[in-house]
């Protein structure tokens, strides 16, 4: 029976799968393929892209706008964390938290299994699987399961879940230990999905690639290792594919900007007003709604951001644009029902922070000095994807741009199961055990400039493309003003 481990690593940088740092999972990239051009989906935040790793499709496709938004669809005056309770409250209002099926729906469908085993948020782990009657499998959090019953059952077996640190090394053991007895059990499921909170639990309490992040890599590495074994000695390896991928990469915090109170101040009400925005901050990026997409105070509100030093690239719904100065929402996959009406990505740059690694930006919320993701910089929306199975070209090195978008239909392929036709994602069929030939890869910058009152903006967003699957590389902007 073939099967797929899918093993998401939050906040893991390619430039951390190194063999002094991670010798197992370097040593499984050797052997497998190493996607050396992998893109997060934005915001680059971890429930967008999580949900974009099971559904296949951009965040306008599926739904879940920001780990913080607002869903019209559920309450249209309120910003709201993509956590429990509020994603039950969404899908009890709304019937449905993601806009697209997720792998365990269709899988369910052909009458195949998914388990996933989460150590990150509630809201990570619910909407790889946002079925309480867990029809589409089972889904194993420190704060829930579904089905819902399943939770005692593994306390007797496991014991409870330690309490959460930082690093988070007890945990990812004991998610580990359960997900190894799921993969081994004498009927383990055709899919399973592994998530770890570090390195990026780490990173935000004590920068990029501290001390605390290379122990939380070296821990999990070790666990890696373990289930490698496993795998080879019990011969599950010959029958086995392993996707192992990351949400976002990482920026380390430049300055702190209180964008809700600065917008307060500017004269902007909240969104109950005439004229007003709601405001969702995430990390370096920041979503906003305008009171009944009202088109004059989404102008209004583009204007006024362009004119901060702060201010990055900038896109627009079609429900409010277009408007001047503003790149399209679906130029980054963002357009969709749920879309906000403006995003926002923090100014970023390349400097290096004091361990060396590159990338600083702005952001609404963290510290100076702290690791921090959401933005549309070039080292946050590059991330990491390894692969290695029967179903994989061996020693190989893929420089074709992919995205965390691939993760649901490869997976889906390499099962044999047919997913939904109006996926974004795509097959990574340049990087399977067969002759297939690659599609080609094209690139566009999307440019746009506006005069302002005493000078000027200007931004550029660059994505690449291959076939019809959209893939941003990074999006920057500039302003002179008087």
């Amino acid at each position: 029976m073939t099967s797929v481990l899918i093993i998401g690593i939050d906040g893991l940088q390619p430039s951390q799968v190194t063999p002094g740092l991670m010798p197992n999972l370097s040593a499984l990239a050797a052997q497998g393929v190493t996607f050396a051009n992998h893109h997060s989906a934005f915001p680059t935040v971890t429930r967008v892209n999580c949900a974009s790793m099971v559904t296949g499709r951009h965040p306008g496709g599926h739904g879940l706008a920001g780990n913080t938004l607002l869903v019209r669809d559920y309450d249209p005056r309120r910003v709201v964390q993509a956590l429990r309770p509020d994603l039950t409250g969404i899908m009890e209002a709304t019937g449905r938290v993601l806009l697209a099926p997720t792998l365990p729906e269709i899988l369910a469908a052909s009458g195949l299994k998914f388990v996933s085993v989460n150590a990150g948020s509630s809201g990570n782990a619910f909407v790889q699987n946002p079925h309480p009657d867990g029809g589409g499998g089972a889904t194993i959090h420190p704060e829930f399961t579904i089905p819902a019953g399943f939770g005692s059952e593994l306390e007797a077996r496991f014991g409870g879940w330690p309490p959460k640190r930082r690093p988070d090394l007890a945990r990812i053991s004991h998610a580990m230990k359960i997900f190894r007895s799921v993969v081994f059990s004498d009927r383990p499921p055709e899919a399973a999905f592994f998530w770890s909170s570090e390195p990026d639990s780490s990173q935000h309490a004590s920068g990029v690639s501290s001390e605390k992040a290379a122990r939380a890599l070296r821990h999990l590495d070790n666990e890696l290792g373990v289930l490698f074994e496993e795998l080879d000695r019990t011969g599950r390896g010959a029958d086995t594919n392993l996707m192992v991928v990351s949400d976002h990469g990482y920026s380390t915090v430049s300055e702190t900007v209180p964008v809700e109170s600065m917008l307060r101040a500017a004269g902007f009400p909240g969104i109950e007003q005439r004229g007003g925005v709601a405001v969702a901050a995430n990390g370096g990026a920041v979503l906003f709604y305008a009171h009944n997409r009202e088109r004059e105070t989404a102008d209004r509100l583009a204007v006024w951001l362009m004119r901060q030093p702060w201010c990055g690239a900038l896109v627009a719904s079609g429900a409010v644009g277009p408007i001047e100065g503003t790149a399209p929402a679906e130029a980054v996959g963002s357009e969709g029902p749920r879309a906000p009406d403006l995003a926002l990505s923090l100014a970023w740059n390349s400097e290096e922070n004091d361990a060396g690694v590159p990338g600083h930006a702005y952001c609404a919320g963290a510290a100076p000095g702290l690791g921090m993701h959401g933005s549309m910089s070039a080292h946050e929306m590059r991330c990491t994807l390894v692969a290695a199975g029967p179903g994989f070209k061996r020693t190989t090195v893929s420089e074709l741009p992919t995205g965390n978008v691939d993760v649901a239909p490869t997976a889906l392929n390499l099962l044999g199961v047919k997913g939904p036709p109006d996926v974004d994602g795509r097959v990574l069929l340049e990087a399977m055990n067969w002759d297939a030939k690659a599609e080609a890869c094209t690139s566009q910058d999307y440019t746009a400039d506006r005069v302002l009152p005493g000078g000027s903006y200007s931004q550029v967003v660059s994505v690449s493309r291959v076939g019809r699957t959209t893939y941003a590389n990074y999006g920057t902007a500039s302003a002179r003003l008087a």
